[in-house]
């Protein structure tokens, strides 16, 4: 099934906001409905694929297949750009300026191969394209030459399980739900959760740098990846042959987070484990979000370490959106302070001995135990906020999430900064907003701090945000904080990452890049500045 192409995720789980949210948007932020709809797709103009015969022709002929080049409209509408709001309101507005000229789906390593190459000689650019769910502009280059989106769908399998090392080979289309399913028959778990999870590729988790739900406990993906096979317009990369090792500089670590500039990831291999005899999740409530920090930081740093660790600020917690079922509905507290999710996943024994540390730790640092529903709550809807975002942008409300990541010394700083950015540009522009946060991940060392925005939209609201976008990003780095944990830097966080790793750096991967793919091919644009 492809993903809907104005929105996110199954067109069938979409469903329209409660009138009660629909009035608190309208009464609290003055959000009205939009006079237009989105455009419906055939209505969109479309223009003619900007491909020479001969560049179409050696396109067509790097894939086997039949239908492995595709031009229509309809496919090249469903291959433009990622799934960030801006990305969202550009398509239902019938804006398609940027459209690939092409889709081709490969479904081997030779033809990933083949298809840069005859990129190369035509003068084309490619872009891989895994689930489409960028939120960071990584699937829009910065190029005037026309580009290729090269799907990866068809590389799909699960090439190989090692079960006495723990490690599976995944080719790069796998989806998450299919790539659990593929472990989970042979008794195995890859443990990544993002919230993207039912549409995200594997390809796409690596090039991204990924972090799924469950990282307090099973790790972020480029903490499991072992080995990479990667494609680029130069030749065939391949890194990783035992699980660690001094042999230089870790060539993995250049690709894991690369965002298809430097080249195709063609296959994946990554540690595996057992899938849990035991998933339990549990709600506690802290009194303010200064509090629940603290405890979350001595779980993270002392533990017992949970297998999932978030919390929610009171903002998030009383609008509901820690527990997206409760939203609009009477079932929220009437004091909700901050709620944190606490999950464990394990063995029988393991599970319980975990979970009976942690809740020493919660009670000493003043947590109030509020049960397993509230863990289930969370459970059920945690791949449904995007489908909510949806819901909030056809009633007429901006809503957009962004997320970073620092030392605990600095979360309490950036957590303000951010927040007053945010709040002040969207005040001063007349969009007085609601700004919400959560902690998403946690290490002994730091956290990542993921927020949510929703104002009204204004007159355009593409261009009513870039400003806000602009003061948040400046933000970040000022308070000391990463550009991005795990949505990656695309052309939308670029500017800000070239700030972030300084001169110096930025030429060091454009040196990268000269070397691996010396016409440009790759994703222009995307990660690293153009020369």
């Amino acid at each position: 099934m492809d993903m809907l192409w104005s929105g996110w995720g199954d067109p069938a789980k979409a469903a329209p906001l409660p009138e009660s949210v629909t009035g608190l948007l309208r009464d609290l932020l003055g959000v009205t409905p939009r006079e237009n709809g989105p455009s419906a797709l055939a209505d969109i103009d479309v223009p003619a694929p900007a491909l020479a015969d001969e560049a179409r022709e050696a396109l067509r002929a790097a894939v086997a297949a039949p239908d492995g080049l595709r031009d229509d409209a309809e496919s090249r509408i469903r291959h433009t750009r990622g799934k960030s709001t801006p990305d969202l309101l550009r398509i239902r507005a019938g804006e398609v300026d940027d459209l690939p000229a092409a889709v081709v789906l490969p479904s081997s390593h030779d033809e990933v191969l083949a298809v840069l190459r005859a990129c190369a000689d035509h003068g084309l650019s490619a872009v891989p394209f895994g689930g489409g769910t960028s939120v960071v502009g990584g699937l829009a280059p910065t190029t005037k030459r026309p580009f290729a989106a090269l799907d990866l769908r068809r590389l799909d399998r699960l090439l190989a399980v090692d079960e006495v090392s723990r490690t599976a080979t995944l080719h790069p289309g796998l989806r998450g739900p299919q790539c659990e399913a593929l472990l989970n028959e042979r008794g195995w778990t890859l443990g990544h959760f993002p919230q993207s999870f039912e549409w995200a590729s594997v390809g796409g988790f690596a090039a991204a740098r990924s972090s799924g739900q469950a990282s307090a406990g099973y790790g972020r993906f480029d903490e499991m990846v072992l080995g990479l096979k990667v494609a680029t317009p130069e030749g065939t990369l391949e890194t990783g042959r035992a699980p660690r090792s001094a042999a230089g500089p870790d060539l993995r670590q250049l690709i894991l987070g690369s965002e298809g500039a430097l080249g195709v990831i063609t296959s994946v291999t990554v540690r595996i484990r057992p899938l849990p005899q035991k998933r339990v999740y549990e709600g506690w409530r802290f009194a303010s979000f200064e509090a629940g920090t603290a405890a979350l930081r001595r779980l993270a740093q002392d533990g017992p370490r949970p297998t999932v660790l978030r919390l929610s600020d009171e903002s998030e917690t009383f609008v509901g959106l820690a527990q997206p079922d409760a939203i609009g509905t009477a079932e929220l507290p009437q004091n909700p302070g901050c709620m944190a999710i606490v999950g464990f996943e394990g063995t029988e024994a393991d599970t319980a001995a975990r979970r009976a540390a942690a809740r020493e730790v919660l009670l000493a640092c003043d947590g109030e135990f509020i049960g397993e529903e509230a863990g289930d709550k969370w459970e059920h809807g945690r791949y449904d906020a995007p489908y909510l975002r949806d819901a909030l942008l056809d009633a007429g409300a901006f809503a957009e999430t962004l997320e970073t990541a620092a030392f605990w010394s600095a979360i309490p700083g950036l957590y303000t900064a951010v927040r007053d950015a945010l709040t002040n540009t969207l005040t001063e522009a007349g969009t007085p907003p609601l700004v919400m946060c959560h902690i998403s991940h946690t290490y002994e060392n730091g956290a990542s701090l993921y927020f949510t925005v929703v104002s009204a939209q204004g007159e355009d609201p593409v261009t009513h945000w870039a400003p806000v976008k602009r003061a948040a990003n400046d933000a970040i780095l000022a308070a000391g904080g990463t550009i991005s944990h795990h949505h990656g830097v695309g052309t939308d966080h670029r500017d800000w990452y070239a700030r972030e790793i300084g001169p110096l750096g930025i030429r060091m991967l454009q040196a990268v890049k000269a070397e691996v793919d010396p016409s440009g091919v790759l994703s222009p644009g995307v990660l690293i500045p153009v020369r």
